[in-house]
């Protein structure tokens, strides 16, 4: 596996402890911009507890929460602020532009950061609005018809086009980015954390993303607004590679469903891929790929929903039963017994409850906890969810239930899982969890990120193999590999093999002559797999597939078009443009149809 960069690594630390909700920036990102965290860094933290008062180093009463009394003297001594006109505004000297100001729709008052920070020295566009509130007050807790400070910077951002805001109540630093048209995101830094020992590289990447020398005297393309927008380049960019990577943990569940189905002795999925079924008893082959696709998508949400800590958040859940924590412990198993993981079982049972929790609820007594009333304390609550994704009727064989079962649901009783193994669980969870060596962040993924993972997946049928077979990469970029049989390849006349393989592919080996020569050479099912290699999608098809074997294959539609992320830089214009004349005519009372003819 791939090792992260160092510099990366060291980003992705201290993001991990502050917990970004939504994006706001990557570690790749900064380090292109030159953000390199000096974990040495004491200079920091000295001048932050010089902004304290009564703060002692040496005082451990638990109680005590640092406090900053005055942004400005903190912006000033910490950050390196000089609150010059030519880069501030806020100040007698230099006012707020009235073009920072927003009225709040709901309670009609008029709304103005404290600070302001230019793009550059002597420069009318803004970078970066402060917004002060007072000593410990909730972010998110509006006041009567007043919004929340939180979404009083939101509305401050949006209005007024500006890509950050900093939100200051003395415990917490808020970074907020809320670009117009996108979702928005935030990170925090509390001064409780920044003022401990291991919360200097928390302290360094503050001043590291907010000091003067980073708003206003690096080169442009790698000041704070520029870093933040290449964050969300770069999430575009993690999501095509993301795509790609699921996909290939769908086609790691298809093998993996299908050793369980030769464990079950054929029985698992006969309904779907024995021939020799009668037709009025026949299942569709496909609904297995929609069933495994489910899979993949449940295990999406599941980690998307931990990240934004829409499930439970205590210690019996996290190490228990969330697929983060199996992924850890499986990761571990990995470590120290590499050569028998697929041979041992257990971690798709567990998915399997935790789907079943999601579905049905679940609640967890503390025995320990016993009330007069005979009650047990809940040490965890889950709500049911219900809902499509996760019906554990809708595809009865992902757990090993046979579609035929009376009555439905078989509520009380016991099921026998499909011998899905560990092995195959881990390679799926590192396949949607981990890219180039670093961690992925769910929690910072937009919603048409998640739409296009999905898209990825989309467009294929489950086929069983004729012959011994293999997949072809695709001949476009984000398309899909095709399975050919390499039976029927090698009973074609040699000369004939590169046109049969373009016909079946969409893919020309030709311009490759020791691929052609080879292929043309091959007398032997052996050799001509190996002259494939080259063009051979390992991660579709890592060895020969068995006749019989499923292969998922895609539609013709599919493999000819491929699959696309569009960015929503491209999407908003053509939408805004498509619907805005569309949605004028609707509120003026008119028809959506051509205008009438002159009279």
């Amino acid at each position: 596996m791939a090792k992260p960069n160092p510099q990366v690594a060291a980003h992705l630390e201290w993001l991990g402890f502050v917990k970004p909700t939504g994006l706001v920036v990557s570690p790749t990102a900064l380090v292109r911009a030159g953000a390199i965290l000096n974990r040495r860094d004491a200079e920091g933290q000295e001048r932050l507890t010089a902004c304290i008062a009564g703060y002692d180093s040496d005082s451990d009463d638990p109680s005590f929460n640092p406090v900053l009394s005055s942004f400005r003297d903190f912006a000033a001594r910490v950050l390196g602020w000089c609150f010059s006109p030519k880069g501030y505004a806020g100040m007698k000297d230099s006012p707020l532009p009235s073009k920072l100001e927003a009225t709040m729709l709901d309670s009609g008052e008029t709304v103005r950061p404290r600070y302001a920070v230019r793009m550059g020295a002597g420069e009318s566009e803004w970078q970066l609005l402060v917004l002060v509130v007072k000593p410990g007050d909730d972010f998110e807790r509006a006041e009567g018809s007043r919004p929340s400070p939180h979404a009083t910077m939101e509305r401050l951002l949006r209005n007024a086009g500006v890509p950050a805001g900093l939100l200051f109540n003395g415990e917490t630093l808020r970074l907020v980015s809320a670009p117009k048209g996108e979702s928005s995101g935030w990170l925090g830094f509390r001064v409780k954390d920044m003022v401990e020992t291991a919360g200097r590289p928390i302290c360094t990447a503050m001043r590291l993303l907010l000091g003067e020398k980073r708003l206003l005297a690096v080169p442009k393309d790698k000041r704070l607004a520029a870093l933040m927008a290449d964050s969300r380049k770069f999430q575009n960019e993690v999501s095509q590679e993301l795509s790609e990577q699921v996909l290939h943990a769908l086609y790691e569940l298809v093998r993996g469903f299908q050793a369980a189905h030769d464990a079950s002795g054929k029985q698992l999925l006969a309904r779907f891929l024995d021939p020799d079924r009668p037709r009025d008893d026949r299942g569709d082959p496909d609904e297995v790929y929609r069933g495994l696709l489910t899979l993949v998508l449940r295990l999406i949400f599941v980690l998307y929903a931990e990240e934004r800590d829409l499930l439970p958040q205590g210690e019996v859940f996290l190490d228990g039963y969330s697929v983060a924590g199996l992924h850890r412990r499986l990761r571990e198993d990995a470590a120290l017994h590499p050569d028998n993981m697929d041979q041992r079982y257990g971690a798709y049972a567990q998915l399997l409850f935790l789907f079943r929790m999601i579905y049905d609820g679940a609640r967890i007594h503390d025995g320990t906890q016993v009330h007069d009333d005979g009650s047990q304390s809940d040490i965890m609550i889950l709500p049911p969810r219900r809902g499509a994704l996760f019906d554990p009727d809708r595809y009865r064989f992902l757990e090993g239930r046979s579609a035929e079962v009376a009555g439905g649901r078989q509520v009380g009783q016991a099921i026998e899982p499909p011998r899905v193994s560990d092995g195959t669980i881990y390679r799926v969870l590192e396949k949607l969890l981990v890219l180039k060596g670093e961690r992925i962040s769910y929690r910072a993924l937009d919603v048409e990120h998640i739409g296009s993972v999905y898209e990825t997946m989309m467009g294929f049928q489950m086929k069983t193999a004729k012959g011994r077979s293999v997949a072809i990469k695709a001949a476009k970029p984000h398309g899909a590999p095709t399975t050919v049989d390499l039976d029927e390849l090698l009973a074609e006349p040699p000369g004939k093999r590169a046109k049969w393989i373009r016909e079946h592919t969409d893919r020309t080996i030709t311009g490759n002559k020791k691929v052609s020569t080879d292929v043309r050479q091959a007398d032997t099912i052996e050799a001509l797999h190996a002259a494939l290699a080259p063009v051979v999608d390992a991660d579709a098809t890592p060895d020969l597939v068995a006749r019989g074997s499923m292969v998922l294959q895609p539609s013709e539609e599919r493999r000819r078009s491929g699959s696309h992320y569009t960015p929503r830089e491209l999407t908003e214009p053509i939408v805004r443009d498509t619907l805005k004349p569309v949605l004028d005519r609707l509120r003026n009372g008119l028809s959506c149809g051509p205008p009438p003819p002159p009279p």
